[in-house]
């Protein structure tokens, strides 16, 4: 095997590798274009007949990024849900293709991945208000990470150039939640609204929004004072889907009492407030729904939390935040993390440590003056020796 380069014009070189056809011994020739320097054309053409002898070599095309990371997201549809290849695709199509879709896949190198996260940094807002936040830039990162890997998987590359880049660093923001008065303020200041057994289920219980509008009759035990969770629902634009949590399995929840007893009164006025609409309430029926016993959409609760937010005294926060709100309650008195690890539905206890970490000081300080007191205890009983 051996190379050449020939200058075609000024800057312009192309590199000519011989080989042989490994099945009919025949010679043949491959063709490579290069701009640049003399010196870089031999570099290049030395570094080509390496990789072909090492097995590294990809044969030439004219797949352009864009192209690549359109085929990759008809191969991720199968892979993830629908809404979060919603989101892919939005990242992929309005952040990624304008950037460097243009570009030719075989030519993408490191550097230029950095100076479009720079860019997209400084200002890549498509309103042109500034730029993106550093944590759209870290998605961009990892899809983009993704589409090359699979790349590299289909053979049409090498090696994954984002490898070698980091993304940018994202400050973790302190969790913004209500503590226990706060609490009891919220669940007081809708004591008459239909909202106050989604709010309940949210800062009592620790559900998400998707598993809050999912959760049907069938699925509480009143009698013996816990949840099943069981369901989700996704909002897609294609309307609602119904999926196991997030987790990827079911959780019990056991019900607080005074939880429970409002459900036990909700139970009934809803039964009451459908039958004289003509339908009729059974296990299948959502515990949270629209006054015609209809399903309630994820979008439609987190839209009436936001008013009733806007509208109170209280600090501002996100209906996601009255989990927050469960947790922090939990592990601020001294509950173990892995119990509330498990009330939340987390995969494992690390993330609701990591989550959650501005809490747990106060418990390691109970914990090692527990400690202490064994210890000392202890060393006062011991038998001391005479001498």
């Amino acid at each position: 095997m051996k190379g050449h380069i020939r200058e075609r014009s000024p800057g312009k070189w192309a590199i000519i590798l011989d080989l042989r056809d490994p099945e009919t011994g025949k010679r043949k020739r491959k063709w490579h274009s290069f701009s640049g320097t003399k010196r870089g054309a031999q570099k290049e053409c030395a570094r080509l007949i390496t990789a072909i002898g090492g097995g590294d070599y990809v044969e030439p095309n004219k797949i352009m990024v864009g192209d690549l990371l359109l085929r990759w997201l008809a191969h991720a549809r199968t892979q993830v849900s629908p809404r979060t290849h919603e989101r892919y695709t939005e990242i992929v199509l309005k952040n990624l293709v304008p950037a460097i879709g243009g570009l030719l896949l075989i030519n993408l190198k490191p550097v230029q991945i950095s100076t479009i996260y720079a860019k997209a940094l400084e200002s890549g807002r498509r309103d042109g208000k500034g730029g993106l936040a550093p944590t759209t830039v870290v998605y961009m990162h990892r899809l983009l990470k993704q589409a090359l890997a699979q790349a590299v998987r289909w053979e049409l590359m090498n090696r994954n150039p984002a490898d070698a880049i980091d993304p940018p660093k994202v400050e973790r923001k302190a969790l913004e939640t209500y503590d226990v008065d706060q609490t009891i303020a919220l669940l007081d200041g809708l004591e008459k609204s239909r909202l106050l057994i989604p709010v309940m289920l949210g800062v009592l219980c620790g559900l998400r929004r998707g598993e809050i509008v999912a959760l049907r009759w069938r699925h509480v035990d009143l009698d013996r004072g816990r949840l099943t969770i069981a369901e989700s629902a996704e909002q897609t634009k294609a309307g609602v889907r119904y999926k196991p949590p997030k987790s990827g399995k079911g959780r019990v929840v056991t019900l607080p009492a005074m939880l429970a007893a409002r459900l036990r009164v909700h139970r009934v006025g809803q039964a009451e407030g459908l039958l004289a609409l003509g339908v009729r309430q059974t296990e299948a029926t959502f515990v949270y729904t629209r006054e015609d016993g209809e399903p309630i959409q994820p979008r439609t609760l987190t839209q009436a939390w936001r008013k009733i937010a806007a509208s109170g005294d209280l600090p501002r926060i996100r209906l996601h935040d009255l989990r927050h709100a469960h947790a922090t309650h939990l592990l601020g008195r001294g509950v173990h993390p892995k119990v509330a690890s498990e009330r939340l539905g987390h995969s494992r206890v690390g993330i609701t440590l990591d989550l959650y970490s501005h809490v747990l000081p106060g418990m390691q300080e109970e914990a090692v003056a527990r400690v202490d007191e064994a210890l000392s205890q202890a060393l006062e009983k011991r038998p001391r020796s005479v001498g």
